[in-house]
């Protein structure tokens, strides 16, 4: 019985793609996407997880995990629940992406300031900050066509992120305390003061090349451990984002059947008033982002290049790139990533818990930026 539900159920998900774009092209797109995303995402979120993983080891050889987590205790903990080493993440993934963090996670020398129940909210922190650095920079590029109000409404973006962080991280963090010993460390191995027979002593030139490839290692290992995650979560995400393109579905890469965002259109009467979105095709953005921000960036420039164009207010047009900068920041396409980083930290029990908490952080982060940016308009004038 359970074998014919299974074979019923997947027909059933062919049949959602087969019947609007034809089953040939339906499984073409899904294969040349997942291919796609395996060359153009997971290798580069490999390449920042060495690069991260070699940073990671050589600062916490040296120390300065331990001085960051002196220095911002005071502020991590009453924020985010978590120790000051954590801002560490906030970082490494607002420079990068999201699955930076994991590399860190791996690390004994980093955990060892964690209690075992907060390393699975290591996620949503680190998804909340995820390719924050590029969003940010793309949205401060129209300036050139909105002036430095734009500045303002990256701003509040960011600011929104910090609170939908906080919302996801806390929230992730009250699950975890039901299911995890409070006062359980996580890292129960003792500590070795001799790693590989090297001193705690710095050596030189040889010791910081050692603890490269030791954090280069990790980030490989960790790039590896992500790509079915993305690559089978992600690909069905993208086509159900993406609508059928201007010719007609040939089987390329990113077609779809564009079922998000109409879901998105039908609700747009309760979301309008929470987020102040200027036009309905502006909530395609963050249903995107559910997939990947950096699949929601190009949207956003056509959507505010066709609100200027048509003469659009430039407040409501600000007010529309802050609650973006938040969204596409502290969603950055969990809905694919999470699966894959829940499994590195061998917590796969807790992904629905974790996207649950995801997905009120991030609804929560794009209402502050939207009333961040009301306040601030008013005060300064835009």
């Amino acid at each position: 019985m359970i074998a014919v539900i299974c074979l019923l159920a997947i027909i059933a998900f062919f049949a959602i793609f087969a019947i609007p774009m034809g089953l040939a092209n339906a499984i073409n797109t899904l294969m040349k996407t997942a291919f796609d995303l395996l060359l153009n995402t997971v290798f580069y979120i490999m390449a920042l997880a060495v690069i991260a993983g070699a940073l990671s080891e050589l600062m916490a050889e040296f120390g300065v995990v331990d001085l960051i987590n002196r220095v911002l205790s005071p502020l991590m903990k009453p924020l985010f629940g978590m120790p000051g080493a954590s801002a560490l993440g906030i970082v490494t993934t607002y420079l990068s992406d999201n699955p930076a963090i994991l590399t860190l996670a791996s690390d004994n020398k980093f955990r060892r300031f964690f209690k075992a129940y907060q390393v699975p909210a290591l996620t949503n922190l680190g998804t909340s900050f995820g390719m924050g650095l590029i969003v940010t920079s793309f949205m401060l590029a129209f300036s050139k066509d909105l002036g430095s109000g734009v500045i303002w409404a990256a701003l509040c973006g960011n600011l929104g992120t910090v609170v939908g962080a906080i919302v996801s991280t806390r929230l992730m963090l009250m699950f975890m305390k039901r299911q995890f010993n409070p006062d359980d460390p996580a890292v129960f191995e003792p500590e070795v003061e001799n790693n590989d027979g090297r001193d705690e002593t710095p050596r030189g030139f040889l010791h910081v090349l050692n603890a490269l490839m030791d954090g280069g290692k990790k980030g490989v290992d960790l790039g590896l451990a992500i790509i079915p995650g993305v690559l089978i979560i992600c690909s069905i995400v993208m086509m159900l984002t993406k609508g059928a393109p201007a010719g007609g579905y040939a089987g390329e890469a990113y077609e779809g059947i564009g079922a998000l965002p109409w879901i998105a259109d039908k609700i747009n009467f309760l979301l309008k008033p929470l987020f102040g979105f200027a036009s309905s095709e502006a909530l395609g953005v963050p249903v995107t982002a559910l997939g990947s921000a950096g699949a929601a960036l190009p949207m956003i420039k056509e959507i505010v290049n066709d609100c200027v164009a048509n003469g659009v207010a430039a407040k409501a047009i600000l007010n529309d790139i802050s609650v973006f900068t938040a969204i596409c920041m502290c969603w950055s396409g969990y809905l694919s990533t999470h699966v894959s980083m829940m499994d590195a930290l061998h917590c796969n029990r807790f992904t629905g818990k974790a996207i649950l908490s995801h997905t009120i952080g991030g609804l929560c982060a794009g209402i502050a930026a939207h009333w961040l940016f009301v306040l601030i308009s008013w005060i300064a004038g835009l």
